[in-house]
């Protein structure tokens, strides 16, 4: 049909000449429409922009909707509106499901709904508002249809290269980051932060459980300092089972995503009651042996949740629950390696520094000593009449008296200073920081005086004396060997004349 040629209106009469702008009109917006696209990705509001201006006087439009369709869960979401929508436009845009995909388009007074195909799919709605849709040609409805379906097509392809990109840089930057993480909140922190960025929300957090299922940890993102503390008060220590969300992902075996708060169960003082969020997404996650914790982000408002956020969701999880176990396997390997350090250079009876732990904290000071034309001061003591104490009370008696004097050593001393259990009764101190013949004497004495005291041991009062022998760098020895050989002969000679304090020279 040409533009000139004779149309009949929709009474059945012969269309005159002043009709033919209409018909312009009409075949106009295709044009448009097919122009714009070969131009450019256009937007939704773009192209019913186009429709508007073209049908607003050949139609009467008022108003135009497009409804995208998920493809996951085939809900109708609005995308874009242009003029006045009538509130029960989504229903209307339902009503194009209950008939074939071939049918003409569902119209109900005023309003027409045409259905979005391309390739063989639905990928959603149209609805038209107009005075006159009689005026609409089928062809028209039918190019602008697809035109819009088009334009969905392309959006859609481009959301899902952005999701794309997203979503892998969101679990590689997941992954790297926490490769690093040496501790469980470390690893909590890193994920709680992660996931907020993943989903763009204003808050995130995590709680993290013991092997008992109680949460013994409770990190938030995007927290005032109030709820924090909070939200640690409410959660840790209670059981991870006993809240309704636990129990949903449980029961689903998955993450549950929550568009509005108000219309489900959470536990009382628990995450989202702390965060104040209207709407939420919960990943749980599960390792090999078990639960581990839960991860949540949301936001103060009603968010729709699509069937994307719901598969990286699944991944976040996933991830998280790796770089967690990761987190805890490191943390134990870390505590197993200091607790091994600690035996190897502490004695097990009087958690003192032992032998080698002084020798090797010595021979740094001899050299800062060196270094600085400072001086340092050994003192080595032995206990007098201790071997009384073991035979007469007990060798359990005697373990008791050397954690005593133990503890009495380290409140004697300032910080920077060093006490060590050599073995039985043997211990030495290192007076660090330039200490002089004067003042290493004085410390000599203060500690002779406090060691001699009454000992409470098992209900019994001990008493024991001390003799202890001071040695100075560099004035007694020009290195550590030499200095533990001049304490030593300076404590044996305060021994032989019945204990107290004896210097090297």
């Amino acid at each position: 049909m040409t533009l000139g040629s004779p149309l009949r209106t929709p009474g059945g009469g012969l269309a005159t000449g002043a009709l033919l702008p209409v018909l312009d009109e009409q075949a106009q917006l295709l044009a448009d429409l097919v122009e714009v696209m070969t131009r450019d990705i256009p937007s939704l509001d773009h192209i019913l922009g186009i429709v508007d201006r073209r049908l607003r006087v050949t139609c009467g439009m008022t108003a135009a909707t497009v409804f995208t369709l998920d493809p996951d869960d085939g809900s109708l979401r609005a995308a874009a509106t242009r003029g006045p929508a009538a509130d029960d436009d989504l229903r209307l845009a339902g009503r194009v499901f209950r008939v074939s995909a071939g049918a003409p388009p569902v119209r109900v007074g005023d309003r027409m709904a045409i259905r979005l195909r391309i390739g063989g799919q639905t990928v959603g709605v149209l609805v038209l508002t107009a005075t006159d849709l009689d005026m609409l040609r089928p062809e028209t409805a039918a190019g602008t249809a697809l035109q819009v379906a088009a334009t969905l097509q392309v959006l859609s392809a481009e959301v899902h290269r952005q999701y794309t990109e997203h979503a892998t840089a969101t679990i590689r930057k997941l992954f790297e980051d926490g490769a690093t993480a040496t501790s469980v909140e470390a690893a909590g922190q890193l994920l709680a932060k992660a996931t907020g960025e993943a989903f763009r929300t204003e808050k995130a957090a995590v709680h993290l459980l013991g092997p008992d299922g109680t949460i013994r940890h409770a990190i938030g993102v995007g927290l005032t300092e109030a709820m924090t503390e909070t939200l640690q008060r409410n959660l840790i220590g209670r059981r991870a089972a006993d809240s309704p969300v636990w129990q949903v992902m449980q029961k689903i075996d998955g993450p549950v995503l929550v568009s509005d708060t108000t219309k489900t169960d959470v536990r009382v003082g628990g995450f989202v009651e702390t965060m104040q969020l209207r709407s939420f997404l919960a990943m749980p996650l599960m390792s090999a042996s078990g639960p581990v914790g839960v991860v949540m982000c949301g936001d103060s408002r009603v968010r729709t949740w699509s069937g994307r956020d719901h598969s990286l969701a699944r991944q976040v999880a996933m991830e998280g629950a790796l770089i967690v176990d990761g987190a805890r396997m490191r943390q134990a390997e870390r505590q197993h390696m200091a607790e091994l350090t600690r035996q190897a250079y502490h004695d097990a009876l009087t958690g003192l520094p032992n032998r080698s732990h002084l020798m090797e904290r010595a021979e740094r000071e001899v050299e800062i000593a060196m270094a600085t034309s400072g001086r340092i001061a050994l003192l080595l003591l032995d206990l007098d009449g201790f071997k009384r104490v073991n035979d007469t009370v007990g060798h359990h008696a005697g373990d008791a008296l050397l954690q005593a004097v133990g503890m009495r050593l380290q409140t004697a001393l300032r910080d920077h200073d060093v006490v060590a259990r050599l073995g039985g009764d043997e211990f030495a101190i290192l007076l660090t920081r330039n200490p002089d013949g004067d003042s290493a004497a004085a410390i000599a004495a203060r500690i002779h005086a406090r060691l001699s005291e009454p000992y409470d041991i098992e209900g019994r009062e001990v008493k024991v004396g001390a003799s202890i022998g001071i040695a100075l760098f560099p004035a007694d020895a020009d290195d550590m060997t030499t200095l533990m050989r001049g304490a030593d002969a300076a404590m044996y000679r305060a021994k032989r004349g019945g204990g107290g304090v004896c210097a090297a020279r």
